[in-house]
């Protein structure tokens, strides 16, 4: 399953990287190992709202419902994510990132990782 990661270089500024969350078959389809998270809080934007560069507060999975962001990294690289996708926000040093609302209002869920969640194996080759 594809994350889209966003986490600070030696540059300190935020850069993104892909990643695919290893599944295993299961009784039902196939699932990924447990991921310890500490809980979830619910979000809704309105379309047009910006957050200049800012950090993440937590490493946190972002998961948009309805509407569309835009990520700006330092660098100048930009994505957009829409409903169903997946943001690993890991950028809790350096500049961090801008975010704009670009269709709305967006609603979406905050995922704030355990500590010692390691996504190292994730990684796309």
């Amino acid at each position: 399953m594809h994350v889209t990661r966003i986490y600070t270089g030696p540059d300190n500024e935020s850069h993104f990287e892909d990643l695919d969350v290893p599944l295993r078959e299961g009784p039902y389809g196939s699932i990924s190992k447990l991921v310890p998270l500490k809980g979830v809080a619910f979000r809704e934007t309105p379309l047009g709202a910006a957050l200049d560069f800012h950090n993440a507060p937590a490493r946190q999975f972002v998961i948009t419902l309805t509407g569309r962001v835009e990520i700006e990294c330092g660098s100048g690289e930009k994505r957009q994510l829409g409903a169903g996708e997946i943001l690993l926000a890991d950028d809790t040093t350096g500049r961090g990132h801008i975010t704009r609302e670009i269709e709305g209002p967006r609603r979406s869920l905050f995922l704030p990782l355990a500590e010692e969640v390691d996504v190292s194996a994730w990684r796309v080759a």
